[in-house]
């Protein structure tokens, strides 16, 4: 910790409260002053900034800048490194403190509480897990077929068969809800339910998709909801002869007043709605109670007549086995039916915004619920099969004597004859035949329509989708949906109007399911990624009863209807491709990030384990870019032949004292990354601070890559100015090429005519990297700590400039000069170029120096060992003439090039030349001129057989001579270079492999 000298303070007036020129006042005079601020603690909720100036202190028999830990600390954070209020920076308590003033008071407002609040906003209503949640999800999870079907379903399979029917229904609902319960406590859940979950959860692509479709799911839900309500109300009437206009529209006429009545409940605002839930579950309590009493209470004739007989144990005993009837009479046809009856329990959750706690009341409500209507089918089904039979004929003539002949059934012994309707399949009671008894209160169409917009809320605030952001605002102290209600209302309505939903309706389970099933696959994933950020205070959930629950729910999907299971992938499937393609810019910290890194880590732990071989070799290459954005044609070149390939990786050098370039790099290295993303570079950044060029690439070289992913080719752009730049920095350069050959690597420097650096036309400050005066053409680093650094938001979002790479090169030419055999190198980056379809067109031409009058046998050596390498390469030129003197006036030139750069020793001896050239290595003596005649000569003819060849080329690759490490001054080697290259038009790869070999024609 920090520490600092304890000031003599009054103690009685000690608030825990010090402002930093206080802390640097008592440091530097050993005493300071200070005001305390009433009311203003270590535990306050104010968030408090060091660089404002306060910060909190706690006495540990000394006083410190560090504070102690506290719920703000932690509030709103997100990324990693992102700034926490009120804690100290890592600089703050360890870099050098400095004083630029005198002492100063701190200002009180900043650390008051009183002062900061703005006007009191009236607190928004929440809901615990009663109100909030398990009433709702009863409410949701019981419908129509807790009265209209599950009678039928007791009659078609039985009592045995119906619980197995519940329980399997139950336990998919049971998994999804611990995997609800896991995930909702994983950390503070906000308004969004269900697809607020999915998307923290497993990422924007698929969270995008299944909110969509779940809101519209939820709105079309309320019109099924409603309509089977008018639909018994219509039955009613129909009854009574009381019917509206007729049945159809009937239907429509009682729908949409019943939503309208809905939707303004809902408009009232969430109190409301709340209390109408209430009642409404009320209303079904006291139907339960209805019907439990009337089972008790002994049939009247009537009753009789419609086969009820109260609890009988040989009814029961009929009842307990199925028989099956009509086209849907199947277990699995029956499990269809009853299963959407299980699909409430998302009703709590997707308000999970109005919940005063979530993280309690979502589990605790869920599975509450969740128990008791199971209880409730349970009891239902259990009751209603011991007491009624499956065939009655409502006639009270039918009565007969018990035991007369000719009465077949169950009912001849309780004085009842049902066999001729029973034969005839015409009967109008019993359980298989009449099972609207009672119908439910549309409690559950009222949680649709505020689920639905509370989900779509959510989902328009992330923005991941177009033109559906005016639905996202919030009115009121609950933040209310009100253009969501009134779109939900709007899309309730429309299918009310339909009247017939028997099509919609499978389509809207399976996307119920469809969100259960990636509810389940989240939990799953969390679990089985083992990221530290998976900690749900719920441990009653299992990663392996999870994964069940999902496949179990892909499974039901197509039991229930195939071509709606279709559907709804179909649906998914576009929509996560429309996210795929945008690529929203979020960060929820999902499980699919979690999962790319241990696959990642996994699979780069595994590489370590293999031994590398020829035939899987890879150009891994690191690229001195400096900003990438700086040379975009020598991040084009590697990006294009790397791609799905291998491994590119941008090196920089920031030059300078490593207290104020530290900032500098975590500053830039974020936007330098998105700036080739933008790009579409598959590339990584990376940067080091160091006091020179040359000691930082070393770093790098040293240093970049994991395991086997570790660069073995340096790529660096042609230093054009090395005649008028800094001798050091001359010599800096050259030795970065020994260093590179050191360690192994390949190197390839790459010129072109208009240059490198294009950091003047982007008219961004860049400093130059080998001294200040020269033109910053080669630089591969920032020098000036103390420079403006660039927004790395303005970096990524900069005009990007074009480059040769990536336009379409046509029936152009590459031409490849193998001159040296050094390992294959120098033929495989044409190659892996010539793939690409930009540059497929182009034919690819290969030379070789040869001799005059074995031409043809050197050819055939050549093709034949191209042929083995399988490259394709079938033109090949021997150059006969490359060992001619070249021409007069080009070999002045030579002579000029160096001339500023000669010692004119006079031939003198070695140690009198190391004294003269003391301080200057770069200095060319005549004996090194003169040993090296014939080489420099060398490099001028091939210029002039570059002219003459390759002029018209897209590209020239040419394997460049190596300059032995003291024996050849750093300016003798760049006037080869120089020579070899200058005045061509197509860009040039000079490309020298590390003498082993990159290609192999053998198949092990």
């Amino acid at each position: 910790m920090a520490e600092l000298p304890i000031p003599d303070l009054p103690p009685a007036h000690c608030s825990g409260r010090f402002t930093i020129s206080t802390l640097l006042g008592m440091e530097e005079g050993g005493r300071g002053l200070y005001t305390p601020t009433e009311g203003s603690s270590c535990d306050s909720v104010q968030p408090t900034q060091l660089s404002s100036s306060t910060l909190c202190t706690r006495t540990f028999s000394y006083n410190t800048v560090d504070v102690v830990p506290a719920y703000e600390h932690y509030a709103n954070s997100k990324g990693v490194g992102d700034p926490k209020k009120g804690r100290p920076s890592l600089a703050d308590l360890h870099s050098i403190l400095k004083v630029t003033g005198g002492l100063a008071v701190p200002i009180a407002s900043l650390a008051s509480p009183g002062h900061a609040a703005g006007p009191c906003e009236p607190e928004p209503v929440r809901f615990g897990w009663v109100k909030g949640v398990m009433i709702r999800c009863m409410l949701n999870i019981w419908g129509v077929i807790l009265y209209l079907r599950l009678p039928w379903i007791t009659a078609q399979a039985g009592i045995a068969l119906t619980w197995l029917i519940i329980l399997m229904s139950v336990t998919v609902t049971t998994i999804t809800g611990l995997s609800i319960s896991a995930i909702s406590t994983n950390g503070k859940v906000k308004s969004g339910g269900t697809y607020f979950l999915i998307s923290r959860s497993l990422g924007p692509e698929l969270g995008g998709s299944i909110g969509l479709i779940f809101a519209f799911a939820n709105a079309v839900a309320v019109a099924m909801h409603t309509v089977g309500f008018a639909e018994t109300v219509r039955d009613l009437l129909q009854e009574h002869n009381s019917l509206i206009v007729d049945p159809t529209n009937d239907i429509r006429i009682i729908g949409v007043v019943t939503v309208t009545v809905l939707l303004g409940i809902s408009l009232a605002g969430m109190e409301w709605e709340a209390k109408a839930q209430i009642l409404f579950f009320l209303v079904i309590l006291v139907s339960f109670i209805n019907y439990l009493v009337g089972t008790v209470i002994p049939a009247t004739a009537e009753k009789q007549a419609k086969g009820f007989f109260s609890y009988r144990a040989d009814i029961f005993a009929q009842n307990f086995v199925p028989n099956w009837r009509g086209p849907e009479g199947s277990f699995f046809g029956l499990f269809s039916i009853f299963f959407p009856s299980a699909t409430g329990i998302l009703a709590g959750a997707n308000i999970s915004g109005d919940l005063k706690d979530p993280a309690v009341a979502i589990p605790k409500g869920t599975l509450m619920a969740i128990f008791w209507t199971t209880m409730s089918y349970l009891v239902l089904s259990a009751t209603i099969g011991a007491c009624v039979v499956r065939d009655a004929s409502g006639s009270l003539n039918d009565s007969v004597a018990v035991g007369s002949p000719g009465c077949e059934g169950l009912a001849c012994s309780f004085g009842w004859n049902f066999t001729a309707c029973a034969q005839q399949q015409s009967c109008r009671y019993g359980l298989s035949n009449y099972y609207q008894s009672m119908s439910m209160v549309s409690g559950f169409a009222l949680a649709c329509l505020v689920s639905a917009p509370k989900v779509f809320q959510c989902l328009c605030k992330d923005q991941l989708y177009p033109l559906i952001g005016f639905f996202g605002k919030g009115y009121g102290r609950n933040s209310e949906p009100i253009r969501g209600y009134m779109l939900t209302y709007v899309i309730a309505v429309g299918f009310i109007l339909i009247a017939e939903l028997n099509a919609i309706a499978p389509i809207i389970s399976n996307f119920f399911l469809c969100s259960y099933a990636l509810i389940n696959f989240s939990c799953f994933h969390a679990s089985i990624t083992n990221s530290p950020g998976w900690r749900p205070s719920f441990r009653y959930y299992s990663k392996w009863a999870a994964l069940f629950g999902a496949a179990v729910s892909v499974v039901i999907m197509f039991l229930l209807t195939w071509w709606a299971a279709l559907i709804a992938f179909g649906i998914v499937i576009f929509l996560l491709g429309y996210v795929l393609y945008k690529k929203p810019d979020v960060n929820w910290g999902s499980s699919m990030q979690a999962s790319s890194y241990n696959m990642a880590l996994n699979y780069s732990v595994g590489l370590s384990e293999v031994d590398e071989h020829i035939k899987n070799y890879r150009p891994q290459c690191l690229v001195l870019t400096g900003p990438p954005n700086f040379r975009p044609a020598l991040v084009d070149f590697v990006g294009t032949f790397t791609k799905n390939l291998s491994l590119m990786l941008c090196g920089n050098v920031l030059i300078g004292p490593r207290k104020q370039t530290m900032p500098e790099s975590r500053l830039m290295a974020d936007g330098h990354t998105k700036w080739l993303m933008k790009r579409k570079i598959k590339a990584f950044y990376t940067d080091v601070v160091a006091e020179d060029l040359r000691s930082g690439v070393q770093m790098l070289i040293q240093a970049a890559g994991l395991g086997k992913m570790r660069p073995n080719t340096l790529v660096l752009g042609y230093k054009r100015n090395w005649r008028t730049a800094s001798p050091q920095s001359l010599e800096d350069y050259v030795g970065i090429l020994h260093d590179a050959f050191d360690f192994k690597y390949g190197v390839c420097l790459m010129r072109m005519k208009e240059g490198l650096n294009v950091s003047r036309v982007l008219q961004a400050h860049v400093n130059p990297t080998f001294e200040a005066a020269e033109h910053p053409e080669n630089g591969t680093g920032s020098r000036d700590p103390l420079a403006p650094a660039v927004d790395p938001t303005a970096l990524a979002s900069e005009q990007q400039a074009s480059t040769i790479f990536q336009s379409k090169q046509g029936k152009k030419t590459i031409d490849i000069y193998w001159l040296f055999d050094d390992g294959g190198l120098t033929l495989l980056i044409p190659y892996l170029l010539g793939r690409k379809k930009r540059w497929g067109k182009c034919k690819i031409r290969v030379f070789v120096g040869g001799q005059i009058n074995r031409m043809d046998e050197e050819r055939k050596a050549i093709v034949s060992l191209l042929s083995k390498f399988r490259l394709g390469f079938h033109e090949v030129h021997i150059l006969p003439d490359i060992n001619q003197k070249p021409r007069p006036e080009h070999i002045k030139r030579f002579d000029e090039l160096i001339a500023p750069f000669r010692l004119n020793d006079g031939f003198k001896d070695e140690a009198t030349v190391n004294e003269m050239r003391q301080g200057c290595p770069w200095k060319i003596s005549d004996e090194e001129v003169d040993k090296n005649r014939a080489k420099s000569l060398r490099q001028v003819r091939l210029n002039e057989i570059l002219q003459d060849y390759s002029r018209d080329a897209a590209l020239i690759a040419i394997t460049p001579p190596i300059g032995r490490k003291g024996r050849c001054p750093s300016s003798l080697y760049m006037a080869w270079l120089e020579t070899l290259s200058q005045d061509l038009r197509p860009p040039i790869i000079l490309t020298r492999g590390n003498q082993e070999n990159v290609l192999t024609f053998y198949c092990q």
